[in-house]
């Protein structure tokens, strides 16, 4: 820019925009217009915003410098002048360091979110695969630690099934010559096993009920219980005897036979034996695990509930779900996130922001003779919101002093004090002297 003046009043001009002999040279070079790409690069990142903020510092500056003379506090103002470039090179410095600490701060984030990611894919994979162990361990410790016999319980029904399918392969041939002399056609094997399975299985089942009720009538000591459950109990054994264990112990004949020359059983001691047997079996396994397990089978059957006793509080733990330890490593991961997260974008925000701010400083101090922002920014929480930085301008306009009212009007003249003459009253003598 050229001045077409000449003399005081070109140097007067040329001091006052004096900008504007290099604004447009330190934007282009700023700019790096024709430079490789990483010179491009670095240029506007580095010093675009700094020399935008340089030439608004120097034409607020001029401005502030022309109102010196209206203002109230001339030497406050000019110190204040010299802070905000104090400010603003302070910003300029702590720009270019934030740009490096952005930098470090994605390249910790990018580490972190790896970090997440490993650890993440390692307990996932780390509770696949020992998914059935821990299964194991908790149905273990839900068992044992449990008020209900599940033992007993899964003991007894593990019986009655190995009971009940022992006596299937026994019994097939006798079933299967009955049904195909009743019905007068052949029955294969696998069409009767499944069904003679099936009710010999509620067959044992049944058996160990009836025996559970005959001992809980002995301990209610009621008399006629006792009679009509034991004549029951008769019965169930006449029917598991004859039916049953006879021919289990039919099967057993050929190994005594092999032993012994010209043996026979006989009736008697076959239902003996058998009947033995039965009591031998159903004692070993009441006392071992059906006395408590079939008291349990017959309150879920009967939908009166499991009786609870106190046996202390059975640990609460979540089945079939993610493990608590790998849950708690996500919330702290979460939370860590959370807080990186906020860092770097503060990191990210912060270097352009002092720059920014340090400019408006030069158009506040202008206009409301302070500055609007505390440079430098530390974190996030300094920058202002819209609505406090407007609140803190108004504030700051209405608590602006103001210069004392000097009244340009003449004074009046005082009004002269007139002198008037003392009258003087002599005595004058009477007759009486």
């Amino acid at each position: 820019m050229t001045f077409t003046t000449s003399g005081i009043t070109k140097i007067v001009l040329s001091i006052l925009f004096f900008p504007v002999f290099f604004q447009a040279k330190l934007i282009e070079f700023a700019w790096g217009a024709g430079d490789t790409a990483w010179l491009v690069l670095g240029k506007r990142l580095f010093l675009l915003l700094p020399a935008c903020a340089v030439i608004l510092a120097c034409w607020a500056t001029m401005a502030c410098l022309l109102t010196v003379p209206v203002r109230h506090n001339r030497r406050e103002f000019v110190a204040a002048v010299f802070i905000t470039w104090w400010d603003l090179g302070k910003s300029i410095m702590s720009f270019w360091a934030g740009i490096f600490q952005a930098v470090f701060s994605l390249a910790g984030a990018l580490v972190a979110l790896g970090k997440v990611a490993f650890v993440g894919l390692w307990s996932v994979i780390h509770d696949t695969v020992f998914a059935p162990f821990g299964l194991i361990r908790h149905v273990g410790r839900r068992v044992v630690s449990s008020p209900i016999p599940w033992i007993a319980v899964f003991f007894t029904i593990a019986w009655c099934i190995v009971e009940a399918t022992i006596f299937t392969y026994v019994m097939t041939p006798l079933v299967v010559d009955t049904f195909s002399n009743i019905t007068g056609e052949n029955l294969s094997e696998t069409f009767v096993r499944i069904p003679l399975f099936v009710f010999l299985l509620f067959v044992v089942l049944g058996s160990y009920a009836v025996l559970s009720t005959f001992v809980d009538s002995f301990k209610a000591k009621s008399i006629s219980t006792i009679v009509g459950i034991g004549v029951i109990e008769v019965v169930v054994l006449f029917v598991e005897v004859v039916f049953l264990y006879r021919e289990f112990v039919d099967s057993l004949v050929p190994w005594f036979a092999q032993y012994s020359q010209n043996f026979e059983l006989g009736i008697f001691w076959t239902l003996a034996i058998a009947c033995f047997a039965w009591f031998g079996i159903r004692s070993l396994s009441w006392f071992l695990f059906a006395a408590h397990g079939t008291p349990t089978i017959m309150s879920v059957i009967q939908g009166k509930g499991i009786k609870v006793s106190g046996r202390g509080k059975v640990p609460q733990s979540r089945f079939l779900e993610v493990s608590s330890e790998f849950l708690n490593k996500i919330k702290a991961e979460d939370i860590y996130l959370k807080a990186k997260g906020e860092q770097l974008l503060a990191s990210f925000m912060l270097p352009p922001l002092q720059v920014v701010a340090a400019g408006m400083n030069f158009c506040t101090l202008l206009l409301l003779t302070n500055h609007l922002f505390r440079l430098p920014f530390k974190d996030m929480s300094a920058v202002q919101h819209s609505e406090k930085a407007v609140r803190s301008v108004a504030d700051s306009a209405a608590a602006k002093p103001q210069p004392p009212v000097h009244d340009t009007r003449p004074a009046r003249p005082e009004p002269e004090a007139s002198y008037e003459p003392e009258t003087v009253v002599h005595n004058m003598p009477t007759s009486g002297d």
